[in-house]
């Protein structure tokens, strides 16, 4: 990644994560952050989270995705499968709260090094910068460059179908090179609200933009998406 994107990412990363805003529809109440801190559940085979999938911009639902965990070592593997009970590609942690291969985005990735899934320390005050190389299942073995800024803004209650919770809300603005070369300028945003009770997230909303070789100044929107805890066990 070159400086230019490296500036970029510091910059950015100042100004619309450090707001705190989510992104859209989702709301928790705020709490103050509980004492002691509260341990993440330790993952076991047979734990299950199902979650509603919407399109941010028009509400419409997309279907229910059920992640279970089916092992557990050196390495966590998460399965997925849809409402129809059709296989989509697992999630591999490794340590517990480090992800390997990453299922969410439009492709799955895999990460070297691995990155944290939720914020290391469970206060309102972490944040970090993660640089990592990121490789798409399937395609060529051409790694390319992933800054992540990762900042939690608070504790808060949140109620989603699946009950209510008490969460760290936190978020990522990601720089990314894309193995398309005409896209530059591609970024993620994603506002998650991580429950330990549970050890995963109970909501969640992405969206992004990427820019044209050429084209600067044009910003491109992706999909914004929105995902709600609707069961677990």
């Amino acid at each position: 990644m070159n400086l230019s994107r490296r500036t970029f990412i510091a910059s950015a990363a100042l100004a619309p994560v450090a707001c705190g805003l989510p992104l859209s529809y989702e709301r928790g109440t705020p709490v103050t952050q509980p004492i002691p801190l509260p341990t993440v559940r330790a993952p076991q085979v047979g734990q299950e989270w199902s979650y509603i999938k919407r399109n941010v911009f028009d509400g419409k639902n997309l279907g229910i995705i059920t992640e279970r965990v089916a092992s557990v070592g050196s390495a966590i593997v998460i399965e997925r499968t849809d409402e129809t009970g059709g296989k989509l590609p697992n999630e591999v942690q490794g340590p517990w709260g480090v992800v390997q291969t990453d299922p969410q985005w439009s492709r799955t990735i895999s990460f070297n090094p691995a990155i944290p899934l939720w914020p290391t320390e469970l206060t309102s005050s972490w944040n970090k910068q993660l640089n990592t190389k990121y490789k798409i299942a399937g395609y060529s073995d051409t790694a390319y460059g992933w800054q992540e800024f990762m900042g939690a803004h608070g504790w808060e209650q949140i109620t989603v179908p699946a009950g209510t919770f008490l969460t760290l809300r936190y978020q990522n603005l990601i720089n990314y090179e894309s193995n398309d070369d005409n896209k530059v300028n591609c970024i993620r945003k994603e506002t998650i609200w991580f429950a330990p009770s549970i050890g995963r997230w109970v909501a969640r909303e992405s969206s992004g933009s990427y820019m044209i070789q050429g084209q600067l100044g044009v910003a491109i929107l992706e999909g914004g998406y929105q995902w709600q805890l609707a069961s677990y066990k």
